[in-house]
C-alpha cells in the first residue's frame, strides 16, 4: 500500500529514520492532534468519532507512560501527570466536556514543548562537537 501512496511512504520513512527523541515528539504531536479531532467531533455531534479520537489519544498517553524510565526521580512526577491527563480524557469523553480535553491537552503540550527544547539543545551540542573535530 505504501508503494502506491507517496504520503504513506514518506510517513513510513519518517518513522523508520527518526531518532528516539523525534519519535517521542511525534507521539506528543499525534496525541494533541487526536485531542483536537475529538473536540471537533464533539462540537459536530459525532460521538463515535469523538470516542475513536480519544481512544487514540489515550493509547498514545499509555505508550508514553509505559516507556518512562522509572530509575529517574522525574519519571515518577511525569507518570502522575500522564495519569492525570489520561483521567481528563476519560472524564471528558464520558461527560462530553471539551474543557476536560483542554486540561489534558495543556499537559501534553507542556511535555511536547519541553521535549522539543531538549531535542534542539542536543542538536546544538551535537553540531558543536562536529565543528570541533
Amino acid at each position: 500500500m505504501a508503494a502506491n501512496n507517496p504520503y504513506a511512504t514518506y510517513q513510513n520513512n519518517s518513522v523508520n529514520t527518526s531518532t528516539p527523541g523525534e519519535l517521542t515528539l511525534m507521539l506528543y504531536n499525534g496525541c494533541l492532534k487526536f485531542i483536537e479531532q475529538a473536540k471537533r467531533e464533539l462540537h459536530d455531534g459525532n460521538m463515535e468519532g469523538k470516542n475513536k479520537s480519544i481512544k487514540k489519544a489515550r493509547a498514545i498517553v499509555s505508550e508514553l507512560m509505559l516507556t518512562l524510565d522509572m530509575s529517574y526521580p522525574v519519571s515518577k512526577n511525569m507518570l502522575i501527570l500522564y495519569e492525570f491527563a489520561n483521567s481528563r480524557l476519560i472524564d471528558g469523553n464520558i461527560k462530553n466536556d471539551s474543557a476536560l480535553f483542554d486540561e489534558a491537552s495543556s499537559i501534553i503540550m507542556e511535555f511536547r514543548d519541553t521535549w522539543k527544547q531538549v531535542i534542539q539543545i542536543n542538536r546544538q551540542k551535537q553540531y558543536a562537537n562536529v565543528d570541533e573535530i
